[in-house]
């Protein structure tokens, strides 16, 4: 069974649920890293578990959620071993995927439909990276 961790923060929160119900009910194990609730909450506070649960290859992919999305991506790309990707629709989530070997998918919640959000996070789960060119690519964003 594929492992997945998923965060958000207050924003997020709406779509994480229903996202994780999604996961629950494809066959995935979900470990949800917070927030519980509506309140305000910090992003970095579930980012950085949710980067560090896949960094050490706990979990085999993350799903971070934010109102913009770019607060949990620019934390978790904070990880060395960490390529999170901010997508919004079905292609970008299957490019970050095929190119870029991402290993978190970040979500605007505030700019998508909960139905582009399922659908982009199945898309970024079932698509597999190409290698080849893109790995030499890869193997160049380690700082």
């Amino acid at each position: 069974m594929k492992k997945i961790a998923i965060g958000s923060d207050h924003a997020g929160f709406p779509y994480k649920e229903p996202i994780t119900t999604w996961l629950t009910n494809n066959g995935y194990e979900v470990k949800d890293f917070g927030t519980y609730s509506a309140d305000s909450a910090d992003y970095a506070d579930f980012a950085h578990p949710v980067a560090s649960g896949v960094e050490n290859k706990e979990f085999e992919k993350g799903i971070l959620l934010c109102g913009s999305g770019q607060g949990v991506c620019i934390t978790a790309n904070k990880h060395q071993g960490i390529r999170a990707a901010l997508v919004w629709d079905l292609e970008l989530a299957a490019l970050a995927r095929q190119h870029n070997d991402a290993n978190i998918i970040c979500i605007p919640v505030r700019f998508i439909t909960l139905e582009t959000a399922i659908a982009s996070v199945e898309a970024f789960l079932n698509t597999e990276f190409e290698g080849g060119r893109h790995q030499t690519r890869v193997d160049k964003i380690a700082c």
